[in-house]
């Protein structure tokens, strides 16, 4: 089973998230199973045209799972009638009311997806997990901890690059650059005395400890690169693809 996670549906401000947005909809065409991940706390009308894009998938013959994460925060009545407006809005669907949290229904949806795909050869060997490299996971695990860290528009208008990766016996040195956008946001991230930049780059040293299996030597850096997220020839450089 492979798994194509897209970025998150939205009606776009900028460069980047009309790209996220493309990338949403060109998996529509690829996949096998289309699961529509909503919460209960989601409405419809982010982004209706993408909306009316899977209601014609599922017309067209394309199996959706429309799914409704994190029910444990609402009430049964509540979901009932979140359950009865997705049949409304995609009756072709299948709709899945889960917790991801609690693990509350999450089997059945796996056992659903698995007896919906095709039988056929495997795309990649049964030993590989992802087509990410190991720079990606660590500009991940740097990016969750800007994330859980900085409030308001920060996270969002972050880019991590890694400089460099040195192998060694012991140790792996890590050396990443953290883009914002504007001078008072780099201001922010590094904190008073660099106690916020220190904060994120000690959480992330042991995930990404925790990830490579080996002891971590990371050095944070933080540059300004104004507006990147609305450079196309930025966005090409941090590897988002605009064909």
């Amino acid at each position: 089973m492979v798994y194509s996670d897209t970025p998150g549906v939205l009606s776009p401000n900028y460069q980047l998230q009309r790209q996220m947005l493309e990338f949403s909809r060109s998996a529509l065409v690829d996949a096998d199973v289309l699961l529509y991940v909503t919460e209960v706390q989601d409405t419809p009308d982010r982004n209706p045209e993408f909306l009316a894009k899977v209601k014609h998938m599922a017309s067209a013959g394309t199996r959706v799972f429309l799914i409704i994460n994190k029910i444990d925060l609402t009430t049964q009545e509540t979901l009932e009638n979140l359950v009865e407006f997705w049949h409304s809005q995609l009756p072709e669907a299948t709709v899945f009311p889960i917790s991801a949290q609690e693990k509350f229904g999450v089997a059945q949806l796996f056992d659903a997806i698995k007896d919906a795909l095709p039988v056929g050869p495997p795309f990649f060997p049964k030993d590989q997990l992802t087509d990410k490299s190991e720079r990606f996971f660590i500009n991940e695990i740097i990016r969750e901890k800007i994330l859980l860290n900085y409030d308001k528009e920060i996270p969002y208008s972050v880019e991590v690059e890694v400089e460099s990766f040195i192998e060694k016996e012991n140790i792996v040195d890590i050396s990443a650059v953290i883009y914002c956008e504007r001078e008072s946001q780099k201001g922010i991230l590094i904190g008073k005395a660099g106690s916020a930049l220190k904060r994120v780059g000690s959480l992330a040293r042991k995930d990404i400890e925790d990830f490579l299996q080996k002891k971590v030597f990371l050095q944070l850096f933080v540059k300004v690169d104004k507006d990147w997220r609305s450079n196309t020839r930025r966005l090409r450089h941090y590897g988002y693809d605009l064909t």
